[in-house]
């Protein structure tokens, strides 16, 4: 399609993994494995919570939705990385489709965990409340938030930088269709686009860890106040996994989305965003589930029940 002397690009050409030509297909070999683990445990964990009782409570719900929005998250970015190994092309609509499906899961990612800061807050500072202030209700219209939160800011961005001409290059130095390397690839932009995703990245990233911040700044001022050792141990350790999910998320997050357009650089965020695309959620299920001794017990009832004896 032309318009004038200039011809409108009809697909991009992912650059993400040019300089390994030679590696692609020990890429290919080291990914599969991951992914398929990745997407193994997290169905164990979204099974074992629906169908064990004793995990039918607010924290494990939240995990359960996690673990389902993190199995989306990888369906998105990582089949599709797998096949570019291999062949790196994708549609203008299919590369918009990416776009808005990666960010409509990564900021109610976002907003969940505040989420489940909220509810450690609530079952360290309120436990005589805490079956009460976190009720099923809750739980759902947090979720349901969380989620009307992450389509609006998906739908805006994604409209606006799909909106803009891509007439010269259709080479994206990256291997998924994140907004950086697909507004450097556009004829041009305004600073005025620039700013409003900037400020939508600021309030996506910032706002919900603030709320994080101030909800374990009240958790860390009433496990102070626990006199035995022994039961700040326990109550810290309730919340020792959600905030190392916490740290890395926002951190490779921020150093992604929250930096000046001079300091944009393919190499590197190639580099962190394998990590949050493929390592994190690879770890996450471990830090969150399979080392807590009462989801493994739940798991081994769980086991128990769907096996059958051998006669």
């Amino acid at each position: 399609m032309e318009r004038g002397n200039e011809s409108l690009v009809r697909e991009f050409t992912f650059l993400g993994f040019s300089s390994l030509a030679g590696l692609q297909r020990l890429l290919f070999i080291a990914f599969l494995p991951l992914y398929l683990f990745t997407l193994g445990t997290n169905a164990i964990i979204i099974s074992t919570i629906v169908l064990d009782r004793a995990l039918h409570t607010p924290m494990y719900f939240f995990l359960a939705v996690l673990s389902c929005s993190e199995t989306c998250y990888t369906f998105v970015i990582v089949p599709k990385m797998l096949v570019d190994l291999l062949k790196k092309t994708i549609s203008f609509l299919g590369c918009a489709i990416q776009m808005f499906t990666f960010l409509f899961l990564g900021c109610s990612h976002s907003f969940l965990l505040a989420a489940m800061g909220y509810d450690r807050y609530v079952a360290i500072c309120n436990p005589l409340r805490y079956t009460e202030l976190m009720g099923h209700r809750v739980c759902v219209g947090l979720v349901a938030a969380a989620c009307a939160c992450g389509f609006t800011i998906a739908q805006i961005i994604t409209s606006m930088v799909f909106h803009l001409p891509f007439r010269s290059s259709n080479q994206l130095h990256h291997y998924f269709c994140d907004i950086a390397p697909v507004l450097k690839v556009a004829s041009h932009h305004s600073r005025l686009s620039q700013l409003v995703i900037f400020m939508i990245g600021v309030f996506v990233l910032v706002i919900p860890l603030l709320l994080i911040l101030v909800s374990y700044i009240r958790i860390i001022s009433a496990i102070l106040k626990i006199p035995s050792s022994t039961g700040r141990y326990k109550a810290f350790s309730t919340c020792a996994s959600h905030l190392i999910v916490v740290t890395v998320h926002y951190g490779c997050a921020s150093f992604i989305y929250l930096r000046p357009k001079s300091s944009y650089s393919s190499s590197q965020d190639t580099l962190i965003s394998v990590s949050y695309t493929i390592l994190t959620p690879l770890f996450n299920p471990m830090i969150y589930s399979l080392r807590s001794k009462e989801f493994n017990s739940a798991l081994r009832r769980v086991m128990g029940q769907t096996s059958y004896p051998i006669n």
